[in-house]
């Protein structure tokens, strides 16, 4: 979408394209306790993955690892990515895209950055109410857990 912006000072218009931020967010599995989510300190308030925006230049990748490390202390392995989720209405705040990734946590765990507090939760134990579509990501990622647990098995 070709936006126009005037300058408040000289009156210059200036066009731009206005397009939706992309975001990452990680499912860590840590160890075999479950799923680390964090509770937000910020607006949108509520229990969410760990996750955020994508700095300019950085990878999808570097930005999961960063900000798995900001928001858990932890240092995650990636196992792959695991969906993107583009409705325009996910986050209220704007228009993001994000690329979710499935992670295996190491290290200890400890709320940063964003996170009011974090916690580990037994998949069948997760809070009723989570920020963003972090419920419909966790519900679609429950249904196939096992065979990434398979990977994470392989892998360690």
């Amino acid at each position: 979408m070709l936006t126009e912006e005037k300058c408040p000072q000289c009156g210059f218009v200036i066009r731009r394209h206005r397009n939706p931020v992309p975001t990452v967010d990680i499912i860590i599995e840590y160890k075999d306790q479950g799923l680390v989510l964090i509770e937000r300190a910020n607006p949108p308030p509520g229990w969410a993955l760990p996750g955020g925006f994508v700095d300019y230049g950085e990878s999808l990748d570097a930005a999961a690892i960063r900000e798995a490390r900001e928001e858990t202390g932890l240092t995650v392995t990636l196992l792959g990515q695991f969906h993107t989720y583009s409705d325009p209405r996910r986050d209220p705040r704007q228009h993001t895209i994000t690329t979710v990734y499935v992670a295996q946590g190491a290290g200890l765990p400890k709320a940063g950055d964003d996170a009011r507090r974090l916690a580990i939760f037994p998949p069948e134990q997760l809070p009723a109410v989570l920020a963003f579509d972090h419920s419909l990501i966790l519900s679609e990622y429950l249904k196939v857990r096992p065979q990434w647990l398979d990977n994470i098995n392989k892998v360690y």
